[in-house]
């Protein structure tokens, strides 16, 4: 069934960007009224919203006065999405202030509200935004991490809009939740490590694995839409970079370890939905290798990595939780009870692999097993709804303060 959406747009160099989220909401059978602000109407003009979206466009209260815009528009919504949204527009919903239409619907809104922010690194940092991002998570707002990269003119770093489908998934995941689902990760600091990790051979060839990170990526978004900081660490993944998330890229196994060690130190979550090489080469050869003379293959010499999970298990702080993960063939149940307690993790997501399972599929089914005893067989579904089912799990088990 299609929903009510109101796309807010703020006064920045981003709003043409919202022409393209305003797409993927209309293609997706969803009705979608625009609401911007004077200074977006400077960067986009309102001919160009009312013929994406087929609705009327206004920006002022003043508009169709007698439908009395300024609390229908928030009180109808499914959903509302500010992107993108610009300091100033932080800084009114903090203080709920309302001087147009698109702040007057904020104020009404009692479905689930998305923030994209985009604006210069300085003002992102500033001490007063971060407190109206603290203030507004707090309330439930889903307030989405900007993005690292190329900013207005030459400058570059940290909020930059993310990609539009990415806003477009976020927002999915908050319609699918609905407006009473708790952000109830607001607060919480999560890793989620994604994709397979490449052990070089030579300057052309590796020891690798499968693993398309798609499931991890999953777990990330999904936290994101719960309201959870989250920091995605990817090795050799080929996906677009999810909204809202400090992404870090690794190769190896090696640093994976790294990365991760350091990222777990301030987490409250830590999901390894990565697959790390289990081996690597003894020796790396400068050179590619060749084919002897008789055309007979060469021995390689492996040696074992470092057992990341287990060594997270190891050296973790009280109060953090631990979820690993199981590829496993044969009895897989029993391979990954097994694992569960060499981890000394909390929850163990359990997959049957094969041919055509897990890697690279848009689905997943899974048996979830707790330290506590507890077992959940999750059926096949989509990898974002399965994340979610993990993360239900994951919550009651967040005994110290966010």
């Amino acid at each position: 069934m299609s929903a009510g959406i109101v796309l807010g747009v703020g006064g920045g160099i981003a709003a043409y960007k919202a022409c393209e989220l305003l797409r993927l909401f209309t293609e997706s059978g969803h009705r979608v009224r625009v609401v911007p602000t004077a200074s977006a109407l400077r960067f986009v003009g309102a001919p160009t919203w009312a013929a994406l979206s087929g609705q009327p466009v206004a920006d002022d209260v003043w508009t169709d006065v007698h439908e009395v815009p300024h609390v229908r528009l928030g009180q109808r919504a499914d959903l509302v999405v500010v992107a993108p949204t610009t300091a100033d527009l932080l800084a009114k919903a903090a203080h709920g202030l309302a001087d147009d239409l698109l702040t007057n619907t904020l104020l009404t809104a009692r479905c689930p509200v998305v923030l994209a922010p985009a604006m210069h690194t300085e003002m992102w940092e500033h001490p007063a935004t971060v407190a109206n991002v603290a203030t507004l998570r707090a309330r439930g707002v889903l307030v989405i991490e900007p993005a690292v990269g190329r900013l207005t003119g030459a400058d570059s770093g940290k909020g930059r809009l993310p990609d539009p489908a990415e806003i477009f998934a976020v927002a999915r995941r908050a319609l699918r939740r609905g407006p009473d689902a708790p952000a109830d990760l607001t607060g919480r600091r999560v890793v989620v490590t994604a994709g397979g990790t490449r052990e070089p051979l030579d300057p052309v060839r590796f020891l690798g694995n499968r693993s398309s990170g798609k499931q991890g990526y999953a777990f990330a978004r999904a936290a994101v839409g719960r309201g959870a900081r989250v920091t995605l660490i990817a090795a050799n993944v080929s996906l677009p970079d999810p909204a809202g998330v400090d992404l870090v890229r690794v190769g190896t196994t090696e640093e994976l370890r790294t990365a991760t060690l350091a990222a777990a130190e301030t987490a409250d979550v830590v999901v390894m939905a990565a697959a790390p090489a289990d081996f690597r080469p003894a020796t790396y050869a400068p050179g590619k290798i060749k084919k002897s003379e008789d055309g007979g293959a060469p021995t390689i010499e492996l040696v074992t990595n470092p057992d990341i999970a287990a060594e997270l298990g190891g050296r973790r702080r009280p109060g953090q939780v631990l979820v690993v993960f199981a590829a496993e063939t044969g009895d897989a149940e029993a391979n990954g009870r097994a694992k569960l307690a060499r981890k000394r993790a909390d929850l163990i997501v359990i997959n049957e692999v094969g041919a055509d399972k897990v890697f690279g599929a848009e689905t997943n089914a899974a048996t979830v097993v707790g330290a506590d005893g507890s077992t959940r067989v999750i059926p096949e579904r989509t990898k974002e709804d399965l994340a979610d089912d993990v993360w239900d799990l994951v919550v009651p088990r967040l005994t110290t303060p966010a």
